[in-house]
């Protein structure tokens, strides 16, 4: 009886894994002097050509930023990008969706949070990058 419950939570555990965002190499800078809009608390922008579906940067705060693979954890498909508006985003599919604050999903199928991506801070040059 253990074993077989084992065996299913292992298997639960690979499905997991197997269905997230895939990794893509990544690294591209934004000149906050020309992209100036995203130095505003509030604010998000969609980078198309970056990542697995492109990439979705948040101002949270002034000098605090998250970054986002804009590819809906539900649908694992390259062309379901969620879609930003402000504080939040929606995928174009499945319309999961989530909060720019940790990536978490708000409502909707998804219940896995966006993949995210590290973010620098070097003047005003934001470096986004894993």
């Amino acid at each position: 009886m253990i074993f077989t419950l084992l065996m299913v939570l292992n298997n639960a555990c690979k499905d997991e894994i197997d269905s997230q965002i895939p990794d893509v190499p990544l690294s591209f800078s934004i000149n906050l002097d020309i992209l100036n809009e995203l130095t505003i608390p509030g604010n998000s922008m969609y980078f198309p050509g970056y990542g697995f579906a492109g990439v979705i940067v948040y101002c949270e705060l002034e000098g605090s930023y998250y970054a986002f693979d804009a590819g809906c954890t539900n649908e694992i498909n390259s062309s379901c990008k969620v879609i930003a508006e402000g504080l939040t985003g929606t995928c174009s599919c499945c319309e999961s969706q989530f909060i720019f604050v940790g990536g978490y999903p708000a409502e909707g199928p998804a219940s896995a949070p966006l993949k995210q991506y590290k973010t620098s801070l070097y003047g005003n040059t934001l470096r986004v990058y894993n």
